[in-house]
């Protein structure tokens, strides 16, 4: 059985996380926008870093179950 409130804090963290890349997102038109500029390497940087925090607060899904009582 899943711990429900951890799980629930760990899928709204991922929701937040997945609302500012989109936010982030909104004025790229193409590539160009994130490689021409020192600015747009920082702001991909911070996406791609956002990308990698999802990806382990996922992981932290499949152990938030209880462990076994001794």
């Amino acid at each position: 059985m899943y711990d429900k409130d951890l799980a629930s804090h760990i899928l709204e963290q991922v929701l937040k996380s997945s609302k500012t890349i989109r936010m982030r997102f909104e004025s790229v038109q193409s590539v160009d926008d994130f490689t021409n500029t020192p600015g747009g390497m920082e702001e991909f940087d911070s996406i791609c870093m956002l990308l990698v925090t999802i990806g382990e607060t996922c992981l932290n899904l499949s152990t938030s179950r209880p462990g076994p009582v001794l």
